[in-house]
């Protein structure tokens, strides 16, 4: 790994547990609702700087983010650690099978359901165990869940659209110098 390539999932990282510190200060109807604004920092990772850069940044996130918090290897962590690493491998398959076929909302769509799914398998095999629950629980989560994916893929298509203008306008702006330079 070349030290660009730890530069940047360092800041992304960064700018991934900023999101999530962010999001626990706002103040949501249900406790453990969240509306996973660190997940745009992933998807613009793996659209922009592939999968392993996305596995990267959502394991330093929130293997940061217990710490911080004191919930490292509790309950929290490992709903929030399972639910984002299948998110992240959900999207990633997505956009590896094929570019063309999903965009950011619908990657940010898979990505939220995989990341439910694993939470509600995670809740029902370690703490519930009961089917009943589940069957309340599910409908809703994967509701709420779809909400915020639509919205995050949205950001996140703004937020990619605008990093590959200004890396165009950069490329540009430097191959126009080297040839004032020549």
């Amino acid at each position: 790994m070349q030290l660009q390539d730890k530069y940047r999932i360092a800041v992304l990282s960064a700018y991934a547990l900023a999101l999530h510190g962010i999001e626990n200060l706002v103040p949501t109807p249900i406790p453990w609702l969240r509306l996973g604004l660190a997940n745009i920092v992933t998807l613009v990772a793996l659209v922009l700087f592939g999968f392993r850069t996305a596995i990267m940044v959502t394991m330093i996130r929130v293997i940061l983010a217990s710490l911080f918090t004191g919930t490292f290897l509790g309950p929290s962590f490992v709903m929030s650690f399972g639910g984002g690493l299948t998110s992240a491998a959900a999207m990633g398959l997505a956009y590896r099978v094929s570019r063309d076929l999903f965009g950011p909302i619908g990657l940010s769509l898979i990505g939220a359901f995989f990341h439910n799914a694993a939470q509600l398998a995670l809740a029902y095999f370690l703490f519930i165990q009961r089917i009943e629950a589940m069957y309340v629980i599910s409908p809703v989560i994967i509701l709420l869940g779809t909400i915020t994916g639509v919205a995050n893929g949205a950001v996140s298509g703004l937020l990619i659209k605008k990093l590959l203008k200004k890396e165009d306008d950069r490329i540009q702006n430097d191959s126009a110098e080297k040839r004032y330079m020549l």
